[in-house]
């Protein structure tokens, strides 16, 4: 295995638009049963902090997921009123069960979280190592 590359603050410096927080990013993902992708857009930081606590109040828990996927689907726009008044919804997030199963929506969740870097390209050194 080849040494690792620690990174140094010159490496910072000399490339810091490589190494940049970017705020606007959105990834398609491709959802087999509807034959079909749908964009998602990296979720910020008080949207996952939102969801998180949702997920730790046993009276939200459920909808943790569907609320995030709510909030970062950008295409197709799960916001838009004619859609969810088409899909009889009686509260905006409801369209997010109406059009994803729910092993669907906990996988778009969990692709958003990982735009946002959570369990997402973060190793042990000593793991990589061994």
């Amino acid at each position: 295995m080849s040494e690792l590359k620690k990174l140094t603050l010159t490496d910072l410096i000399k490339e810091k638009e490589k190494y940049k927080v970017k705020a606007d990013v959105t990834e398609d993902l491709y959802l087999s049963r509807l034959d079909a992708s749908i964009t998602i857009r990296k979720p910020e930081r008080s949207l996952c902090m939102e969801s998180f606590e949702m997920v730790n109040d046993q009276n939200q828990a459920e909808k943790a997921d569907a609320f995030m996927v709510y909030n970062i689907v950008v295409e197709p726009n799960l916001k838009d009123a004619k859609l969810q008044q088409e899909f009889g919804c009686v509260e905006p997030i409801d369209i997010v069960e109406k059009i994803f199963e729910i092993g669907e929506i906990t996988q778009i969740a969990k692709a958003g979280l990982e735009l946002a870097g959570y369990s997402a390209g973060v190793d042990k050194v000593k793991d990589l190592k061994n």
